[in-house]
């Protein structure tokens, strides 16, 4: 690195960390403090009440204080990353860091704590005695051999998680990059012979666990700077390292190496050559995981050996051994069945559950954070990647559940698919809006058409809907092309999806198809050989013939063309319900709450008669996904206050909706911050007849509405489902261009959906 680059890099290091409020943590309240009556219930006297049922029963401290979501970060900061020891304080920038890694990845309160001694005993003295704050213990960035006492006496002393994670979360995530790399090679942790260089905390726990998962005690060799560890030898010994001595003649690092089946590197740059490299065994595994240059690069490996797995500690290679795919969601596991320990059993489902995800196909969210990089299973990912929303789920369970298996879980877990629900909700606040919706279809599984059946991301998506069980997905396009890019996609020999050719003029159901189409559009200016043209050539009218001639329920398209296009062509062949217009609504899911927001893509300026036709949909369809809606037809005035002409057709709709009912509550012409502030609400305007803050938004126009949602979006950091198409006869949904795999499933399922409401 040049210097000028290095100084640029120290300068934007140190302005993040400087920059507004210093450092990177803050305690931000989760109840109200507005009134005299909040602070009386959250302080004194309404706190007393919990201090004397938490002495009574001291397991209520997890349901009346914070306890059971706060980790410790701890550390005395005597081996900070690969700088050394730096002592206590120059140490907190790193312990500030992980607890926002904590919380950014599995919504984990963590409060770093540094402790200012080198000695042990006063270490463990200074820690034992927080048990009571703290549902778990994270201690970092210890020196060897005091992290071995210090981890294994305060396991003894406290009964809540004590995990030294630059032990164990090392040797978890290099695990599960073994596991699969075993695999891809053809062997077995029983018949692989591995090579350990480095002996500290992070290598002794590798070989550790790598031993509890099946390799035997002599297939592995561990070196250090002194060479073998072998039986009888005493130069530089301690119990750590005499425990996985083995009997060999080897006493260097170069003759371990030979016919070796992996290198697990946890030492210093240039350790291993590309000498050692050639003389290992058929396609070797290398993990050079020294930080922050490895022991070999992969350049170097693959210069010698291009049959090699290669992975690393760095971001800038495939095969990232990232702490970060560990601790955050083993902890959450055992904070969540509030386990007295992190076990082996506990790390060994960890790291299989990571193998196991790495070998699921990845969404495109994934790809994307890494630049657009096509991650699939294969010699360059074997280790699932930091960003990858799946992880929340997938390893907590895994831990949860071994926990639970070991009996270590003081509040096991009845129902795990209700877990899972509820991790996705902790980082997507899409997940309990859909939940339901989702479960629902799996329950009443539906053909669906996939208009784009060509595209890459439809085919994934495709794949999804159908492994997930929510029915049969269907694919318009070219056999011969679907199977291309199935096989492309590293697809499973016998893969098969269903799929329809619109190109196939003599078939049947073109024929059927095209006097359908002729049917409807010959007053309207179409000749047969035009429609005939429409089914051929156009896989959304195709697509949307199907699912109105009963063919299949539901169509999903707009992967490859604006939504209006796509609108127009499915236009031809599904109509929008009789008295009621199609439209676009917005789902806005926040952290706190789920708004609706309408009409986001149709309607440019809709009048009174379609606004309240807009609100009664909008109104189902929140129903439709677990919410009782409140509607607010909005404007830029209050209940005629400024009154200008372009806020009219607000106030009809507000009075036709009064003539003809409706089931739900609903109010305005108002301004968005009174329908969203219910207190503003009632202060202002007392008659106001929402009980609540309004969930459904009504917009008097196109533009407010497409801005409204996106702003809304974009301030207040939600995730934005739709539009959603509502109030078409037959069920279709069109997602936005370039959208990913996983909106294009979502879409499906949405659809398939309404195709429920649709047929009953």
């Amino acid at each position: 690195m040049a210097d000028t680059e290095k100084r640029v890099t120290d300068a934007e290091a140190l302005l993040l960390h400087s920059s507004g409020r210093p450092g990177k943590l803050e305690i931000t309240p989760t109840k109200p403090l507005t009134t005299q009556r909040d602070l009386s219930l959250a302080y004194s006297p309404g706190v007393a009440v919990p201090c004397l049922r938490i002495h009574e029963d001291p397991a209520l401290a997890y349901d009346y204080t914070a306890k059971g979501n706060l980790v410790a970060v701890i550390s005395n900061g005597t081996a900070v990353l690969g700088l050394g020891d730096l002592g206590a304080l120059a140490s907190k920038p790193v312990m500030e860091g992980k607890a926002v890694l904590f919380k950014r990845f599995a919504d984990v309160d963590g409060i770093d704590l540094e402790v200012d001694t080198r000695d042990v005993d006063e270490f463990i003295n200074s820690v034992r005695y927080l048990g009571p704050s703290f549902g778990g213990i994270n201690l970092e960035d210890i020196k060897a051999p005091d992290c071995f006492i210090i981890e294994q006496r305060l396991r003894e002393l406290m009964d809540i998680p004590v995990f030294h994670d630059d032990q164990h979360g090392t040797a978890i995530i290099a695990a599960a990059g073994l596991i699969n790399a075993l695999h891809l090679t053809g062997r077995t942790m029983t018949d692989a012979r591995l090579v350990v260089n480095g002996a500290g905390a992070a290598a002794i726990a590798c070989v550790e666990l790598i031993k509890s998962m099946g390799m035997p005690h002599e297939n592995v060799t561990l070196c250090d700077t002194k060479g073998v560890v072998y039986q009888g030898r005493t130069n530089g010994m301690n119990q750590w390292k005499s425990a996985h001595a083995i009997s060999t003649d080897a006493r260097t690092l170069a003759d371990a190496v030979k016919g070796a089946d992996v290198f697990l590197g946890l030492s210093v740059k240039g350790a291993l050559t590309a000498e050692m490299v050639a003389t290992m065994a058929a396609k070797p595994i290398i993990f050079a995981m020294a930080n922050p240059d490895p022991e070999i690069t992969p350049e170097e490996v693959k210069a010698v050996r291009d049959d090699a797995i290669v992975a690393t500690g760095r971001s800038d290679y495939p095969n990232q051994v990232n702490n970060v795919l560990g601790f955050p969601y083993i902890f959450r596991g055992a904070l969540d069945v509030r386990a007295s320990t992190i076990n082996e059993a506990m790390k060994i489902a960890a790291a299989n559950a990571l193998a196991e995800l790495a070998r699921e196909d990845v969404p495109d969210e994934v790809d994307a954070a890494y630049s657009g990089r096509r991650l699939r299973y294969g010699p360059e990912y074997i280790i699932p990647v930091p960003f990858d929303p799946r992880l929340i789920v997938k390893v907590p369970a895994a831990v949860a559940q071994a926990a639970m298996d070991t009996r270590v879980a003081k509040r096991p877990i009845a129902d795990m698919e209700a877990y899972g629900r509820a991790l996705r909700l902790r980082l997507d606040p899409t997940a309990d809006s859909l939940q339901q919706i989702f479960d629902k279809v799996k329950a009443n599984p539906r053909r669906v058409v996939f208009a784009e059946g060509e595209e890459e991301r439809t085919i994934r998506a495709a794949l999804a809907f159908r492994s997930a069980g929510y029915g049969t997905p269907i694919l318009i396009g070219r056999e011969k092309v679907v199977a291309e890019q199935m096989a492309a996609l590293g697809l499973p020999q016998g893969t098969h999806l269903e799929v329809r050719n619109a190109r196939l003029y003599q078939s049947t159901e073109n024929q059927r198809y095209t006097d359908f189409l002729y049917g409807r559009l010959q007053r309207k200016g179409m000749l047969h050989r035009d429609c005939q043209r429409l089914v051929n050539q156009h896989r959304n009218v195709f697509a949307a013939c199907m699912v109105a001639l009963g063919d299949a329920d539901a169509v999903v398209t707009g992967l490859t063309r604006d939504f209006f296009t796509s609108f127009e062509e499915i236009g031809h062949v599904i109509d929008a319900r009789p008295g009621a217009p199609a439209f676009g609504l917005s789902v806005l899911a926040l952290r706190q709450q789920t708004v609706f927001i309408a009409d986001t893509t149709v309607h440019e300026r809709p009048t009174a008669q379609q606004l309240v036709c807009i609100a009664e949909g909008a109104a189902r369809m929140a129903r439709q996904m677990g919410h009782e809606p409140r509607v607010a037809f909005l404007s830029f005035s209050n209940f005629g206050q400024p009154m200008r002409e372009r806020a009219q057709h607000v106030r009809d709709a507000v009075a036709l909706m009064d003539e003809r009912g409706a089931d739900f509550e609903y109010e305005g012409e108002m301004s968005v911050d009174v329908a969203l502030d219910h207190d503003l609400m009632k202060r202002l305007y007392p008659f106001s007849r929402l009980s609540g803050p309004a969930n459904v938004l009504i917009m008097p126009a196109l533009h407010t509405a497409n801005i409204g949602a996106k702003l809304l979006q974009k301030m207040g950091g939600g995730t934005l489902i739709g539009p959603l198409l509502i109030n078409l006869e037959k069920p279709a949904q069109i997602v936005q261009m370039g959208a990913t795999s996983n909106e294009l499933l979502t879409a499906a399922v949405m659809a398939a959906h309404d195709s429920l409401y649709s047929a009953g």
